[in-house]
């Protein structure tokens, strides 16, 4: 074991995907000997050279394009979009190539083992152009899996499993918590399941459901609730499409009561997709309306980022008005 950062997290298993098969290569802007705008692939380089891990001009339509040859002729190729709202010049290769080139040549052709990293989210005074969430867009494509890491554990597990999936991963990392996040993580080869939920604490009163960076502010809130007297549930989806539908409901169908967090805007964000299907699948053992603590239908502000914040407080207020219903 080693403790490190979530940024560490990922150049370790960035580091083990490439030592473990040659296929694997890392590629973006100015990921090479710079290692990136926040050192991701720091000394990948170096270690395994110009031909595995390289720069590319700054055009992520042709990164995401040139990913999607690369992972139809059999290599694993782990693209990197520099900060996750320079995604949309991609947006077209990813939706009409890399989420239907199985389906369109009846799964003679495939580019599953594409990877694209991309840090998301607010906290860092960013300003618009650097700290939007747009999981959303990406759960409305089938054919991609969309992946968010809480942690350093989960980042190494979770970003060598997207690596060696059998479909397309689009691997969101909550860059606030790059290297605010430190924890354990094994120094061996380990992957952590996708497609599957985590249940971080169990809970009687009520089910907070979030993923990424709002885990830890799901947790703020419930450790304030717990010293009022409510039992709260926390769970991590991880995986945001195809997302784990089961341990949610489960989990509600117990507690009765589900506060969804998300940083990305409150219309169409990913709280009213499962919402929805929370309601339609525990409609008679609902206590409460569900809540969505969210960000705000807004460009992302720069001097109000804290209001727009979905923070402890908000989900706090939330769990007060859902319990007190």
């Amino acid at each position: 074991m080693s403790r490190m950062n979530l940024l560490q997290a990922v150049n370790d298993a960035l580091d083990t995907a490439m030592a473990a098969d040659e296929r694997v290569l890392c590629f973006g802007e100015d990921v090479g000997i710079f290692g990136g705008v926040f050192r991701a692939t720091s000394h990948l380089q170096e270690k395994y050279g110009r031909a595995r891990c390289f720069n590319t001009p700054l055009v992520e339509q042709g990164i995401v394009g040139f990913a999607n040859g690369l992972a139809a002729q059999g290599s694993v190729p782990v693209a990197e979009i520099q900060f996750a709202d320079y995604i949309y010049p991609a947006f077209d290769q990813l939706v009409n190539e890399t989420a239907k080139f199985r389906y369109r040549s009846g799964n003679l052709f495939d580019v599953g083992g594409l990877t694209v990293r991309a840090p998301y989210g607010g906290g860092i005074a960013g300003g618009h152009y650097h700290s939007q969430s747009p999981e959303a867009y990406f759960a409305h494509m089938p054919g991609i899996t969309v992946v968010v890491p809480r942690n350093p554990h989960q980042a190494k597990g979770l970003l060598l499993a997207s690596i060696r999936a059998p479909d397309p991963v689009i691997f969101f990392e909550p860059k606030r918590l790059y290297r605010a996040s430190v924890g354990e993580v094994p120094d061996d080869d380990y992957e952590l399941p996708l497609r599957q939920a985590e249940v971080v604490k169990g809970g009687s009163d009520i089910t907070l459901l979030a993923w990424g960076a709002q885990m830890e502010v799901i947790e703020q809130a419930a450790e304030m609730a717990e010293k009022e007297g409510v039992s709260c549930e926390l769970i991590d989806l991880r995986t945001i499409v195809p997302w784990d539908i089961e341990t949610v409901v489960q989990s509600v169908l117990k507690t009765g009561r589900l506060i969804v967090s998300h940083e990305a805007p409150l219309t169409g964000g990913f709280a009213s997709e499962i919402a929805a299907t929370v309601q339609s699948r525990c409609f008679l053992y609902l206590e409460s309306p569900i809540e969505r603590v969210t960000g705000l239908d807004t460009p992302f502000p720069l001097t109000l980022e804290k209001e727009y914040m979905p923070g402890p407080l908000k989900v706090l207020d939330a769990i007060h008005r859902t319990m007190n219903f």
